[in-house]
């Protein structure tokens, strides 16, 4: 059965879709089947994966609103074992009437909970039905952010929301699996300062190993690949691997 993991922050240009591509291809690359689904209207995963995604396709932002299923939207990638639901880049966020429990339910139909071992929802820094599906379908969330000062605030920001969710019972299994700092560069002090205020705070374990600022993570975008395809030797793809290895121990 699929483990489900919201990749979220609620401070836009945190990583979360370089984030959420690069750890899919990570856990695909190891043999896992992993769903990837798109909730920002941004669409970034499929640019990250190479995949062309034709106006009128099936999308998640369609399935929200009743056009089509999850199924009818699934996009396989050039790699095995790693599968995309796109985000509908002409989707207006919020505005579906759709109930805050739509997404899970699907999710958990036989033909999509069974047939993969990760789900990995990337979403969108705005506070709407969108955030809340995600954050009521998953069973546990990890925050990119760049250690600076505003980044922290949306950590911050965001965990407010989700003690909210879990205290009022809307979604019980939710737990935090921690926190990613991205784009790092430790000779800053601004970004030691900021991990190390967020360690505090919410304790030293919730830190996964950062990824160190590479422009090569920009590049493989640009050329449609995972970092572990486009350049496998680089710091940010060796970083991307020890977090996955981190999330593995983590997750329980």
């Amino acid at each position: 059965m699929a483990k489900i993991l919201a990749m979220t922050n609620r401070k836009g240009g945190s990583g979360k879709t370089s984030a959420s591509v690069n750890i899919a291809a990570e856990f695909a690359a190891r043999g896992q089947r992993v769903l990837l689904i798109d909730l920002d209207t941004q669409s970034h995963c499929a640019i990250g994966l190479g995949i062309a995604i034709a106006r009128d396709a099936p999308t998640i932002h369609g399935f929200m609103e009743g056009k089509n299923t999850l199924s009818q939207a699934i996009c396989p990638s050039q790699w095995p074992r790693l599968e995309l639901i796109p985000g509908n880049p002409l989707a207006d966020h919020g505005t579906g009437k759709y109930s805050e429990t739509h997404l899970r339910d699907a999710l958990c139909l036989p033909e999509i909970h069974a047939c993969y071992d990760w789900i990995v929802l990337d979403t969108a820094p705005s506070l709407d039905t969108l955030l809340i599906n995600a954050l009521r379908a998953a069973d546990r969330v990890l925050v990119p952010f760049v250690p600076h000062y505003l980044g922290a605030e949306g950590v911050r920001q965001l965990s407010r929301l989700l003690f909210r969710i879990v205290s009022n019972g809307n979604n019980d299994k939710l737990n935090l699996l921690g926190f990613l700092p991205v784009m790092q560069d430790t000779r800053v002090g601004l970004h030691r300062e900021m991990i190390l205020s967020l360690s505090q705070q919410f304790g030293e374990e919730r830190l996964l190993p950062g990824v160190r600022n590479d422009i090569r993570v920009a590049e493989a975008f640009a050329v449609g690949q995972p970092l572990r395809v486009f350049a496998p030797k680089c710091r940010a793809a060796s970083d991307y691997a020890e977090v996955v290895d981190k999330m593995c121990l983590l997750w329980r």
